[in-house]
């Protein structure tokens, strides 16, 4: 499984991104990617949607999982089954506890922390994608590449 980090579905979202020199690439790799089982992590999704309403009515961000996940065949990871009613996990270690040691350890920012944290974490992740890889490689036990070096390598 590959796991995409924010800012790869927001350059193909956001229409100020349009004229990005990285967009004939980064639409490449989407393409190609659908039928690699692609996945966000939730922290990613409440990231790109958090960016999109500024510019979404509200209608339109409410149908979020038809224009993002669906289009995208994407796959959500969240640190507990959403449907289960009894699951549980401990906020402090979710929340401040991880991303604080990953702060500690790398010298992250929290969202990176957070969205890496949860990545690591998902059993079948093999690699993150980030346009940011050089934020990322180095500290993480995924393989870190970009859009562009995925696609070079074929993978």
């Amino acid at each position: 499984m590959v796991i995409l980090d924010t800012d790869v579905l927001l350059l193909a979202l956001a229409f100020a991104f349009q004229r990005d020199s990285r967009q004939p690439v980064n639409t490449a790799f989407l393409e190609q990617l659908q039928t690699e089982s692609p996945a966000i992590t939730v922290y990613s999704l409440m990231e790109i949607l958090g960016q999109l309403s500024f510019n979404l009515s509200a209608e339109r961000l409410s149908a979020w999982q038809s224009w993002l996940v669906d289009a995208y065949g994407l796959t959500v990871i969240w640190p507990v089954d959403p449907q289960d009613a009894t699951a549980s996990f401990s906020f402090r270690a979710e929340i401040f506890e991880r991303p604080f040691e990953r702060m500690l350890d790398h010298r992250a920012a929290f969202m990176d922390a957070l969205i890496l944290g949860l990545a690591e974490r998902a059993p079948e992740a093999e690699a993150f994608i980030t346009w940011n890889a050089r934020h990322f490689k180095g500290k993480s036990s995924l393989k870190v590449l970009t859009p562009q070096e995925y696609l070079e390598k074929g993978l």
